[in-house]
């Protein structure tokens, strides 16, 4: 592959976890100093991303970066979105980081953007020479470049892709409670479910296996965990996971 990048076309990347109370995403802090007095310019936080080589498939791009901040290669990976608006970078601030790093600022750039969902609790972060780390969606405001309006898109498409297939358990651990798992859907919703509703819906899905072990060592009733069954999930699609909100 040649390490020669392309100056119009990258990838944005939307990394959502689950810590079993908040859904996060992983940002990464943007911070621009005076080189003569030191003082910040810009401080501010964007998604994580990069422009693709010249002869890199959009995918294996956007496999890259993530691969870059976690060290995992297999990664549930949605595209979802295509930033194209010739005015995404032309704020006065965007574009004097964009000047201040080196990268021509008149250049158009097309993002295609993906989503890829984490376990918190489990995925250590890369953080290199940069601040990166998990923060709450519901606390994220003003991104840098156009990245508010890319979270927005990222979050829709997510509550659409997760009504009807079973991609929350990407978030969550291999053994899970029915209550984390409720929790993880009340979050990506910004809802509260009905426990009986709930657990009524869930008994439904057959690729949900119950298992002969309990939650140890917590203050409250122990709850008995569950698994999901990818092979029994295949054999069963038409089981829609719907939780209409």
């Amino acid at each position: 592959m040649t390490t020669r990048l392309h100056p119009n076309i990258s990838v944005d990347c939307v990394i959502f976890g689950f810590d079993f109370e908040k859904l996060n995403v992983i940002l990464v802090e943007r911070v621009l100093k005076d080189p003569v007095t030191g003082e910040e310019i810009i401080s501010d936080f964007t998604l994580t991303g990069n422009h693709i080589y010249v002869d890199e498939h959009l995918e294996d791009a956007a496999k890259r970066v993530l691969n870059d901040l976690t060290g995992l290669d297999h990664i549930y990976l949605e595209q979802f979105y295509t930033s194209e608006d010739p005015a995404r970078l032309k704020s006065p601030k965007d574009q004097l980081w964009l000047s201040k790093t080196g990268k021509n600022p008149e250049e158009r750039v097309i993002s295609v953007c993906y989503f890829s969902l984490l376990n918190c609790k489990e995925t250590p972060i890369r953080k290199k020479d940069r601040k990166v780390g998990w923060y709450p969606v519901s606390n994220v405001t003003n991104l840098g470049f156009d990245h508010s309006q890319i979270l927005a898109h990222a979050l829709h498409s997510l509550q659409i892709k997760i009504q009807n297939e079973p991609i929350g358990y990407e978030m969550l651990p291999q053994k899970f409670t029915l209550s984390q798992l409720q929790k993880l859907y009340e979050v990506v919703f910004n809802v509260e479910f009905d426990k009986r509703n709930f657990r009524k819906k869930v008994a439904k899905m057959k690729y949900l296996i119950p298992l002969d072990e309990k939650q140890k060592g917590v203050s409250h009733k122990p709850a008995r965990y569950y698994i999901f069954s990818r092979e029994v999930y295949e054999k069963t699609k038409t089981d829609m996971l719907n939780f209409s909100v």
